[in-house]
């Protein structure tokens, strides 16, 4: 499936969000956000007890961002938490979610599809840090 569109809407956001990043620099939740930072974008960390990572102050929730409508989202979390962040999302109207591998399953799949997210999500094996560059100074 392309993503491509989905893909070059989540970089018309002006501000984004990682959930999954920790303290532990190994992890891939904290290299997305370190790919974010590296960058100089508008992002903000999404973890349910750390108040700051990566020196960045953090949310707890994602209805704590400033504002959900206007936030790209990158998820890099275990599924069950993902599918809960997908009806999150589509409650608080966030215009676009990137998935990173591992952090979905059937279940998330057919929440995207049965709830019309299709054309907001990104999901399936597609990694911000292999292919976020190209998309945010080609399209």
């Amino acid at each position: 499936m392309a993503f491509e569109a989905v893909k070059t809407a989540f970089f018309h956001s002006p501000a984004y969000a990682v959930v999954g990043a920790s303290k532990d620099q190994t992890k891939y939740g904290t290299k997305v956000l370190q790919w974010y930072k590296a960058r100089e974008m508008d992002v903000t960390p999404v973890h349910p007890k750390e108040s700051e990572l990566e020196g960045i102050t953090a949310v707890k929730s994602i209805e704590e961002l400033s504002s959900p409508s206007t936030t790209s989202i990158s998820i890099i979390t275990p599924s069950k938490i993902t599918l809960a962040l997908l009806q999150k999302a589509k409650e608080l109207n966030v215009p676009a979610l990137w998935i990173q591998p591992g952090a979905s399953d059937r279940d998330c799949i057919q929440f995207i599809k049965d709830n019309d997210m299709v054309d907001k999500v990104i999901y399936g094996g597609s990694c911000v840090l292999t292919e976020g560059d190209s998309f945010r100074t080609n399209h």
